[in-house]
């Protein structure tokens, strides 16, 4: 795809101002935590209590699957709830939704006071403009997503999905993430990856030489065109074996650093 075939008009994105107050700000996404993951839910727990951030922008996917709000009261997910409300307490929390985590609500992120992101939303600190997504939607090569996306994402359909009792709503979730894990591992076509013409059209509009995203699960930072620089967030991986893999970009005006957890919670350099 090439750059003129980018979109006409992006979609509006709105501007999250920091406070003054705030010095140092981390950005994390794709922890995909679920009940089998219990290495990933003690590292962002142990995390969440001893970042030295000012504040926490979760871009998507920090759970492998939600079910709806009211799974918060019961389990993994109040436990998850608990985590939630006592970051919350000690520095400011934001969340986007993912692709795995659409069905967290307000009524979920009110309890646990934290803030509700649109997808995408300009972030405004330290006298720059920085552009937030968690990148699924740019992947538009990937049509037969983009159509699964629609669809999920459409309130009439969510209605319906949550009309269903808990249990119900927990069998179709475990059918969902079985079948997509079925589909990762037999996967023999290209990799998709974030849109660049999509991108910097985007970045251009909402006047953003920044991108930061998650989806991808490529965690690195590349430029996109002269002065238009993306960083690709880390997903976590510290249950299934192999290499342990945990990574936040923290931004603290200037360059963005990439902190392995240990260092994230230690003192602010």
């Amino acid at each position: 795809m090439n750059e003129s075939s980018a979109p006409v008009a992006a979609p509006d994105a709105p501007t999250l101002v920091a406070p003054a107050t705030w010095r140092s700000i981390d950005f994390i996404s794709d922890l995909h935590l679920a009940e089998d993951t219990p290495n990933g839910v003690q590292a962002w727990s142990d995390y969440l209590d001893g970042t030295a951030a000012d504040a926490v922008f979760i871009l998507g996917d920090l759970f492998d699957v939600w079910v709806g709000d009211d799974s918060r009261h019961e389990g993994f997910e109040a436990r998850c709830a608990a985590v939630l409300a006592r970051g919350s307490a000690k520095r400011a929390l934001a969340f986007m939704a993912g692709n795995r985590d659409f069905l967290l609500g307000d009524e979920m992120l009110q309890a646990c006071s934290v803030l509700r992101l649109h997808d995408p939303t300009v972030l405004s600190a330290f006298g720059q403009r920085v552009l937030l997504t968690h990148g699924d939607a740019w992947c538009v090569a990937d049509a037969p997503y983009q159509q699964f996306r629609r669809q999920v994402r459409d309130p009439v359909w969510q209605a319906q999905a949550l009309a269903q009792s808990l249990p119900q709503r927990r069998a179709v979730a475990q059918h969902m993430r079985s079948e997509s894990e079925r589909h990762l591992a037999s996967r023999t076509g290209p990799w998709v990856d974030v849109d660049s013409p999509t991108a910097l059209h985007m970045m251009r509009t909402a006047q953003t030489p920044t991108l930061i995203h998650g989806h991808t699960h490529r965690p690195g930072s590349d430029t996109l065109a002269p002065g238009f620089i993306r960083h690709v967030l880390s997903d976590w991986d510290l249950d299934h074996g192999g290499e342990s893999r945990a990574e936040v970009l923290r931004w603290q005006g200037g360059d963005f650093m990439r902190l392995p957890l240990s260092q994230a919670r230690a003192a602010t350099p």
